[in-house]
Parts: structure tokens; C-alpha cells; sequence
């Protein structure tokens, strides 16, 4: 696909979410990245059941840890960190072929030092509601798929 994108989990700890995510990539032909410590094994039955049959066909690579996973980046590579603690709208973002969309655990989102080090490139989906804490992960990860998609025109 010419959109070539990259999906990053960082310390995903939900399998149904990871497993929806893996369906949305193999539907749009992006790369899933996990990096660990994972909630659940990979055999787990909800994640196979979120993925239904199509786990084998995923492009996925797994990460021993962020660090890991930065050695692995091409030099100069596109990371958009989405967190709701970030100051702009994805909206304003523009996202580049290639790009890493960057998401963090269910449970905290990225790390807050992470979202500093980035704050050029760190972009939140909008909620108009307070009492809504955050979106469902594999929700935002489709907004945002699907975002740079329409985009880049693929």
C-alpha cells in the first residue's frame, strides 16, 4: 500500500483491543508494532476471537521494549504519539507515508515524559464531553488509521 503505515502499541494490556487492531491493520495493510511487557499472551482467546482467522496474515512485530523498539525505526521515520494529554487536534496534523501512529496502554496512555519529548508531533482526538475519561484504543486507533488514509489519499 502506498500509505505504508505503522501502528505501535506500547504495553498494550487489553486482547480483544489488540485483536480489533490487528483486524483494522490487515484491513488497511499497515504494520502492527506491539511492544512489551503485553497484558496477555498472544494464544490468548480473546484476542483470537477479536482477530477471528486473520492473525496469520497480519504483518506484526513484536518489540522487546520501547527501547527496542526505537532501534528498529529508520532514521527520520514519521511518529505521531496520540494522548489526550496533548495540547493539538489530530486534525491539525499531517500525517506523511510511513508514518508510526504511536499508542499507549488502556489503563495510563502514553507516558507523560514521552508526550513532552514529542510535543510537536503529539495529537489528540477531541471529546466534548468531560465525563467521558478516554476513547476505546482500538476506537482511536481506527480515527486515526483511517485519518491518514484519507489524507494521503490512498
Amino acid at each position: 500500500m502506498p500509505h505504508n503505515l505503522n501502528v505501535v502499541l506500547l504495553e498494550p494490556e487489553i486482547p480483544s483491543n489488540t485483536g480489533s487492531i490487528g483486524r483494522l491493520c490487515l484491513a488497511t495493510q499497515s504494520t502492527l508494532h506491539l511492544v512489551e511487557p503485553l497484558g496477555f499472551e498472544i494464544t490468548d482467546s480473546r484476542l483470537k476471537r477479536a482477530g477471528l482467522d486473520y492473525w496469520q496474515y497480519l504483518n506484526v512485530v513484536r518489540h522487546a521494549d520501547w527501547d527496542a523498539f526505537l532501534k528498529t525505526l529508520p532514521a527520520g521515520a514519521p511518529c505521531v504519539f496520540f494522548s489526550k494529554k496533548a495540547q493539538r487536534h489530530y486534525f491539525e496534523h499531517r500525517f506523511a507515508p510511513g508514518s508510526y501512529l504511536i499508542f499507549g496502554k488502556e489503563t495510563l496512555g502514553l507516558p507523560e515524559d514521552l508526550i513532552q519529548q514529542h510535543a510537536e508531533t503529539a495529537v489528540r482526538i477531541p471529546q466534548y464531553d468531560d465525563r467521558v475519561r478516554s476513547l476505546n484504543l482500538s476506537n482511536a486507533v481506527s480515527i486515526a488509521v483511517y485519518e491518514a488514509i484519507r489524507q494521503l489519499g490512498v
